[in-house]
């Protein structure tokens, strides 16, 4: 089991920076590929980033590429979303997602590939 806790969200205007963090417990977390995702009210929950277990691979939407660095330290069971340059379509409540270790390729922009979420983090952009 992995419990997830998203945090470092809040209020600021566009052109700005926030970087948010999702903190994991559970022995297993360094083995488990983790994803963000974002929701805007009365919109679909979007992938934004995903990074494997390792780190040492990360994809993003096209919509943030260039803006957003998702980075992780497994040693503080800690994963983080560095957003840049925000705009107010940034807006949204933002989800860490973590998958289960199992074998397999997996399509990381579908949400219903991850096991654990957190319970998110309120990202507001003004203009």
């Amino acid at each position: 089991q992995v419990l997830l806790v998203e945090s470092g969200g809040g209020l600021v205007q566009a052109g700005g920076s926030l970087r948010l963090s999702c903190a994991a417990s559970g022995r297993t977390f360094s083995s488990n590929n983790v994803g963000w995702f974002r929701q805007a009210p009365g919109k679909e929950r979007d992938f934004v980033a995903h990074i494997t277990s390792s780190g040492t691979s990360t994809y993003y939407a096209d919509s943030v590429k260039g803006r957003f660095i998702i980075s992780r330290d497994n040693a503080k069971n800690t994963v983080y979303l560095q957003m840049n340059s925000l705009k107010p379509e940034d807006t949204a409540v933002y989800y860490c997602a973590a998958r289960k270790n199992r074998a397999g390729s997996y399509t990381a922009q579908s949400r219903y590939e991850y096991d654990y979420w957190g319970q998110g983090t309120q990202v507001t952009v003004s203009s």
